[in-house]
């Protein structure tokens, strides 16, 4: 497993068809040996784990969370932080549930037209049965905490059925919608797990064994598109090249962003909301550190040339690429 999760540098290419082989093998190896059962790894049950009304816990941080950053949050009462921060958490799982629901569906359709004997199959079937273990802790997650939250927004529950197509279709788009997806999510479980504010234990356990089989499906998917992008002719890779960046802007918005029915709950002032989601300078550095991971992978696939960068810009996901996989940011925002 280490050797498939190693850093790659930020001038490198593709991998050759040997290490991609090689990679294909570890990270399977490390499905197998390596695996969680969210009713075996998680004790539910444990006193320490039950979720009471006015637990400080829930409040959200000031360091991390872009609506724990904003003034209005901070100068609610501690009750209201707390039903906030309650909902906020379970709202993500609920939305990282639908995720993973629509990616289980695309990778039994991407796997279902592999060739015999293609390595992906055999990864692929390992990463939908590790995801299908997800949509259930997600859910055990949601229900505990008793928030009645719909997850994504509208307009992407409408569309979750087709959206798997892709992967048959348009099989490098549909990656850059699983990046597009997990990134978001990745980034800001590991920036919560290096933070030193506490949280309850219940959500910190579902982080944990996220974030732990989560690092083989990013890696997966960056060392697939490694291999598959730079075999592509030159105007595919421009077109890919400009997709990268609206694809990831699009699904950020749709992952991280909280549908209508939070500001409604909560009463939160429209102004407020578009001050989050993205008008604060704040917000704005949030967003752009989100996807370093993303732009070092478009460096390393030759998707990165002035036009989509300024796509990149303009969309406000521009910046510095991270120099490793999963490079600390939340300090300098």
């Amino acid at each position: 497993m280490t050797e498939a999760l190693k850093y790659v540098p930020e001038h490198a290419t593709a991998t050759t068809g040997d290490n991609y082989d090689q990679v294909l093998d570890d990270l399977s190896s490390a499905s197998v040996h390596r695996n969680f059962d969210p009713y075996i790894d998680i004790d539910w049950d444990s006193p320490e784990m039950a979720i009471t009304d006015g637990d400080p816990r829930w409040v959200l941080s000031k360091n991390v969370d872009p609506i724990g950053r904003h003034p209005w949050y901070q100068q609610q009462p501690l009750e209201k932080q707390i039903k906030i921060g309650m909902w906020r958490q379970a709202n993500v799982a609920k939305v990282g549930l639908q995720f993973e629901s629509v990616l289980i569906r695309g990778l039994m359709q991407y796997s279902f037209k592999l060739p015999n004997a293609a390595k992906e199959f055999r990864y692929t079937t390992h990463e939908a049965k590790e995801e299908c273990n997800h949509t259930l802790m997600f859910q055990e997650f949601v229900n505990r905490t008793g928030m009645d939250v719909p997850g994504a927004k509208k307009s992407l529950r409408r569309i979750s059925p087709v959206i798997p197509l892709f992967s048959t279709i348009f099989p490098t788009i549909f990656y850059f919608g699983v990046l597009g997806g997990e990134e978001p999510i990745d980034h800001i479980q590991k920036d919560f797990l290096r933070n030193r504010d506490e949280m309850h234990p219940s959500m910190l356990a579902v982080m944990q064994l996220h974030v732990a089989e989560e690092a083989r499906h990013i890696s997966f998917a960056h060392h697939l598109l490694r291999e598959t992008i730079p075999q592509k002719s030159a105007v595919q890779r421009f077109v890919l090249s400009i997709m990268l960046p609206i694809v990831m802007r699009v699904l950020c918005g749709a992952i991280v962003v909280p549908p209508k029915e939070f500001r409604r709950e909560f009463d939160i002032p429209r102004s407020v909301f578009k001050d989050i989601f993205w008008r604060s300078e704040n917000s704005k550095q949030f967003l752009r550190n989100v996807f370093g991971d993303v732009r070092m992978l478009g460096d390393q696939c030759g998707l990165m040339n002035p036009i989509s960068r300024f796509i990149w810009n303009i969309l406000g996901i521009g910046g510095r690429s991270s120099r490793f996989r999963s490079e600390p940011t939340y300090a300098a925002a």
